[in-house]
């Protein structure tokens, strides 16, 4: 009796708690879930049974939130310290490392920029950095903890709003910096009045000796775009956060960004972005003469699929390698006049420049040239001598990078060494360039940003068979959506760079901005790349007409070119690749209309042929936001 009396109180405690169990299992409708699940797995009978169970109920786990966000200093693709973003998320109860994206550094400072410069730069990017480091360890990691990594509007608004008030704290301390440094200033000049009075004098007279030489005023270069210490976190935290909604929601990252394009809604075809594949860098230091072309790049037909195109540009760049051979290592090998083409743009010229086998960090060879036309004919003759055409099996486009060749002094930009050409003038050897080498489909930075009037009149000269596209022209991503105006020249398109506190939703806002004003998109890869090839990825989510991502050699940017190689090969899989389509603005007929007085009605378009319709045409000189348009 004793055992027995002892076991029923001990029935009654448990009774509570088994109640309880039912209660909140059946809340949860396990039983009838799981009765479901081996009603379904039992005629499949399947050889990893709780695998299967363990795929069924997945479906009702709660969706992984943010738990934790580690930042880390790193090394890019050239030795500068650049930030890694790492996401964790609460998964099944568990916390699980989702992924990792590496910004790529990015630097204003020219190549030809003194030791000072140099060095000032690199300490800024390292404090940068470091401020970033600890900015996504400390705030954002606590900031975004609990949220959902696949609500990316939310985040971005976030961390928009963050730099905001850092960029709001920063310039607090700059106006108490200087507000404190001119009641020094006052003091001190107070104090030494007279003896400083005689030394201005004498100062005052230099700035009229440079007027004098100066041949003619020119727009003053605008001032560089101030980048606030540590905003590589809010790019890179933004851009791990949508590489980790790809991953929890198990789509490509390209499908994931076009979906936060579309409205959640999965494009039917998608277009692969064309390759501006750089095949030469020149340099433009001692003895090279020629200083106006910086890279000399490769463009594929838009017909041919993107790993044949690829082939193409390899044997190419093998016959320049052949061609760049020391003289006495050279092996003889037909030469340009052999061909049609070859005599009528080799007569009279130089052979093509010899260099040493050199890969700069740009992933191409390095060569120097002594006038604008020897790239050219070293390209062309390489192509000839393998079999292809320019202008049918492969395609040029030349980055200027004028920028960097204005002589303010003179007021003109050096060309070649001792050559300079006004902006004027610097239209007219574009216009030349073009007409001679009409296989140039594209120039980059062609012009300075603040020669506005000569950007139109080469848009107008040439703009209906040449791409002209501003990258140091263009501003930030940031600004460009933030300002109402945004301030580029006319152009055919801009080259964006994912950089500093570039959110993923500014790009897609001004990618969608840029497409309804008739430009082009190019994604660019920054100067300090690293192997994340997440770039390729933004370039076909957001439907872009090129990307810009140096040469075919450099582990991180090949990289990139196999993840594109990669992405073509599952569209064709998918049957969602569509062939890519390229059109050219008709800039100068959109000038001529505009020049029509405005008491004059214009001639009526309503009747025009569906051809003319469809002639492409630049609706609007400058990018305009809409109006009470709300940016997130």
């Amino acid at each position: 009796m004793e055992p027995g009396g002892q076991r029923q109180p001990q029935r009654r405690r448990l009774q509570g708690p088994r109640q309880e169990a039912a209660e909140y299992y059946r809340g949860h409708r396990v039983p009838q879930r799981m009765e479901e699940a081996l009603n379904a797995l039992f005629p499949r009978r399947p050889a990893d049974l709780y695998g299967e169970l363990a795929n069924y109920f997945s479906k009702f786990s709660k969706a992984p939130v943010i738990c934790k966000l580690v930042g880390r200093k790193v090394l890019d693709g050239v030795g500068q310290p650049t930030l890694e973003v790492e996401i964790y998320c609460t998964v099944k109860n568990c916390e699980k490392r989702i992924c990792s994206t590496v910004m790529s550094s990015h630097s204003q400072i020219p190549e030809n920029a003194l030791p000072e410069t140099t060095e000032a730069d690199e300490k800024e990017r390292n404090d940068s950095v470091n401020t970033a480091v600890e900015w996504v360890n400390e705030s954002l990691n606590t900031m975004l903890r609990e949220l959902e990594p696949t609500d990316q509007c939310k985040v971005d608004k976030m961390l928009g709003e963050y730099f905001t008030k850092q960029v709001e704290q920063k310039k607090e301390i700059q106006k108490q910096e200087e507000e404190e440094e001119e009641e020094a200033t006052l003091a001190l000049t107070s104090c030494t009045l007279s003896a400083t009075a005689l030394p201005g004098e004498k100062k005052a007279a230099k700035p009229g000796k440079k007027m004098a030489v100066a041949e003619r005023a020119i727009p003053p270069a605008e001032p560089l775009e101030s980048v606030l210490c540590g905003s590589l976190a809010i790019g890179g935290t933004s851009l791990a956060i949508a590489k980790a909604g790809a991953t929890i929601s198990r789509i490509p990252l390209y499908l994931h960004i076009a979906q936060l394009k579309h409205d959640q809604d999965s494009p039917k075809e998608m277009t692969l972005p064309l390759p501006m594949v750089t095949l030469l860098n020149c340099e433009k230091i001692s003895p090279a003469k020629l200083k106006l072309v910086k890279e000399v790049m490769l463009i594929p037909p838009v017909q041919l699929p993107l790993k044949q195109g690829i082939e193409r540009i390899l044997d190419i760049q093998k016959e320049m390698m052949r061609l760049l051979e020391p003289p006495g290592k050279a092996q003889p090998g037909p030469q340009l006049a052999d061909s049609k083409k070859g005599k009528a743009h080799n007569a009279g010229k130089k052979a093509p420049p010899r260099a040493l086998k050199r890969i700069s960090h740009l992933g191409c060879l390095i060569t120097g040239c002594d006038s604008l036309e020897q790239p050219l004919l070293l390209v062309q003759t390489a192509c000839n001598n393998i079999g292809l055409e320019l202008g049918r099996d492969m395609y040029l486009a030349i980055n200027c990078a004028a920028h960097e060749l204005m002589d303010y002094v003179k007021g003109k930009y050096e060309i070649l060494t001792g050559m300079f050409k006004s902006p004027d003038e610097m239209v007219d050897v574009y216009v030349e360039l073009i007409n001679k080498f009409p296989f140039i489909i594209a120039l980059i930075d062609p012009l300075r940003k603040e020669d506005r009037q000569q950007w139109n009149n080469i848009c107008c000269a040439v703009g209906s068979k040449c791409y002209l596209i501003a990258e140091d022209a263009a501003a930030y991503i940031s600004k460009l959506k933030i300002d109402q105006n945004i301030n580029i020249p006319m152009c055919s398109g801009v080259v964006l760079k994912y950089i500093n506190q570039t959110k993923v939703s500014d790009l897609l806002e001004l990618t969608g901005l840029l497409e309804g004003q008739r430009h082009i998109t190019i994604l660019g890869s920054p100067d300090g790349e690293s192997s994340d090839d997440s770039l390729v990825d933004l370039a076909v989510g957001v439907g872009a007409r090129f990307v810009k991502l140096g040469g075919l050699s450099r582990g991180e940017r090949v990289t990139k070119y196999n993840r594109l190689l990669a992405i073509e090969e599952e569209l064709a899989k998918n049957r969602t690749l569509r062939e890519a389509n390229l059109e050219f603005i008709a800039f100068a007929e959109e000038s001529q209309a505009e020049k029509q007085p405005s008491d004059v009605p214009p001639p009526a378009k309503q009747d025009a042929s569906p051809a003319q319709r469809a002639q492409p045409a630049l609706q609007v000189r400058s990018l305009q936001l809409p109006e009470n348009s709300t940016l997130t």
